[in-house]
């Protein structure tokens, strides 16, 4: 009898020892993490092209302060103007994401939420990720469009100006 209720016993402890394994060392906790790690490094690349974006417009408005102000530079500094809007508006919002990335990852830890919830949560991070990383995306090759035809037209600008000063001569 003292065999069995020793057996109980360690069977008993030995169900409880497995069912209070630690979350942080799931195979997806730990992908949960990579993942934010991940999401920070690309936070990061977003933030310092938002900030090339912001220098390339304020040298966009300064190179226009020569030329005559006609309204396909005033037009093209609009565009470049909403670009950089909605480029901020994305910062904040990929700002967000990250921090409830991270509240979802500690609540998994504590145990507030199931192994089942955090892996559909984190599923659902990944691809609002995803979608914020294709709007950026966008967003940049939009930038290089505007900054193209900025060159363009500053470039057409300066050739009319010679053209002007040659004629004088």
């Amino acid at each position: 009898m003292k065999f069995l209720s020793k057996s109980m016993l360690v069977c008993l402890a030995l169900t409880v020892i497995s069912c209070k394994k630690n979350p942080a060392e799931s195979p997806e906790h730990k992908a949960l993490v990579a993942e934010h790690e991940v999401m920070m490094k690309t936070h990061d690349e977003i933030e310092k092209k938002h900030s090339t974006m912001n220098d390339d417009h304020s040298a966009m408005l300064t190179s226009h302060k020569d030329l005559e102000n006609d309204s396909l530079h005033v037009v093209n500094e609009k565009a470049h103007a909403a670009i950089l809007g909605s480029h901020t508006s994305l910062v904040e919002k990929h700002k967000k994401l990250i921090s409830e990335h991270k509240t979802l990852e500690e609540k998994h830890l504590t145990g507030e939420i199931s192994l089942e919830q955090m892996v559909k949560d984190h599923e659902e991070l990944k691809k609002q990720h995803q979608q914020m990383l294709d709007e950026h995306n966008k967003m940049v090759k939009d930038h290089e469009k505007v900054k193209v035809e900025d060159a363009k037209m500053v470039s057409e600008d300066k050739t009319k100006e010679e053209e002007k000063t040659e004629e004088k001569k």
